[in-house]
């Protein structure tokens, strides 16, 4: 997919108001919108934005909060989106890394590599699978992994089991640090996430915390 053209004055417009710049069923998503809110480009489902540059304040809000990992080492992103994650490492955090990302939907890696992929000078390696199969066959270990996993709202089952926890925990290198992202709005998310942190989680990783981010908790740990 070619890098879409963006005008003046639909810049100066989304400063006033969401303008939409492209719409599409992804393979797994039945709509997924490019929209310019801000100045800033957001990728978003019926139910929940998936990016939102660098003001997609999740991971932005954590990544200010911690100790990230130097330039150079490993990461693997479990969830592509827009790219919101590398973006803001290097736009925001000035951060470089030697970057995996693993999506499973064709459409979101052609949206983020016409969008996202032509203002970053680092190059982020994306591998087209399904993240559960991916960590569960790999033999190599990551520095810093990030897990943004999300299918409209819902998590994948495998990401909310001890094995799928157990599978994270075998492939970060010792002294790495794994964030994985969650829901943490209504009552039914709160009550979700606390039981899979206290019951899951940390049982997993003795070495965990997490990161009240509003309206999502990033559970946090350094192998």
């Amino acid at each position: 997919m070619k890098s879409l053209k963006v005008y003046w004055w639909q810049r100066l417009l989304s400063y006033l108001t969401e303008v939409p710049l492209q719409k599409q069923a992804g393979e797994y998503n039945p709509s997924l919108q490019v929209s310019l809110v801000r100045n800033r480009f957001q990728l978003s489902t019926e139910n929940a934005i998936y990016s939102f540059d660098d003001l997609y304040l999740n991971f932005g809000r954590a990544f200010e909060r911690v100790e990230l990992p130097p330039d150079g080492s490993r990461m693997l992103l479990l969830g592509l989106g827009l790219g919101s994650v590398p973006f803001m490492l290097e736009r925001q955090f000035h951060r470089r890394y030697e970057m995996t990302a693993i999506e499973f939907d064709e459409s979101v890696i052609g949206l983020a590599a016409a969008f996202t992929f032509p203002r970053l000078a680092q190059k982020v390696e994306v591998i087209h699978a399904d993240a559960e199969i991916y960590v569960q066959t790999l033999e190599d270990n990551f520095d810093f992994i990030v897990v943004d996993l999300f299918l409209d709202d819902v998590i994948p089952p495998f990401f909310e089991s001890v094995e799928g926890m157990e599978a994270l925990k075998r492939i970060l290198a010792p002294g790495g640090m794994l964030m994985l992202n969650r829901l943490y709005r209504s009552g039914r998310d709160k009550k979700r996430t606390d039981k899979f942190y206290q019951q899951v989680f940390t049982q997993v990783f003795a070495n965990s915390t997490y990161l009240d981010v509003d309206g999502n908790w990033i559970l946090l740990s350094r192998g």
